[in-house]
């Protein structure tokens, strides 16, 4: 499948952007690039996008896993859908496979991801490198001093671009499916038969 060219690119994309912040940035570190909107913030993140956490760190690394399979097995089966479909699907498992490898293996490569003990530092452990930081919103919400500040990375806004991309297709998607479906129910004609000769 063409689109998973897409999907491979993305993923070594990811994990440069992530070794270079890695390597030439300080845990923490804050560079501006538009102002204090948009900024270059290093962080590790043990959770999901944007550090929502949900269970266990081994949990959410073996269900990363799993997601991401069936991703992929759903991507083969639907092969004849419309190409802005399949590259939706393409961009959301780039995604996750470039999250998913910093889990796998990011804990065995750096042995740094808090706030897992030392003992913990293997593999499946790895925390997710973020960076893009976005200072969204801060002020008052009912009266409460709120401050938003996602903070993620290529994959996340992959995931992210190949949702929106998802439901804008939807609709040619299910057109496909229903010409798909009713082209499978039409019967064969049936072979005309030659009329038999006179006795």
């Amino acid at each position: 499948m063409r689109v998973l060219w897409a999907t491979f690119a993305l993923v070594v994309v990811d994990q440069i952007t992530k070794l270079v912040v890695k390597y030439n940035m300080e845990l923490g570190e804050s560079i501006p690039v538009v102002g204090q909107l948009f900024r270059f913030t290093f962080t590790e993140n043990p959770g999901m996008a944007f550090g929502l956490t949900v269970g266990s760190k081994l949990f959410l690394t073996l269900f990363s896993i799993a997601a991401t399979v069936l991703i992929f097995v759903y991507l083969r089966r639907v092969r004849w859908a419309p190409f802005g479909y399949r590259m939706a699907l393409a961009l959301v498992l780039g995604g996750a496979l470039g999250n998913v490898i910093d889990r796998v293996f990011y804990g065995v490569a750096f042995g740094e991801c808090p706030p897992s003990p030392p003992d913990s530092y293997r593999l499946f452990y790895g925390c997710v490198v973020d960076f893009i930081h976005f200072d969204v919103y801060q002020g008052q919400i009912f009266g409460r001093n709120v401050a938003l500040f996602p903070i993620g990375n290529i994959a996340d806004v992959a995931i992210i671009a190949g949702v929106v991309l998802i439901l804008l297709t939807q609709g040619r998607f299910h057109e496909a499916m229903q010409a798909r479906e009713a082209t499978a129910t039409v019967p064969d004609p049936e072979p005309a038969t030659e009329p038999s000769p006179e006795a």
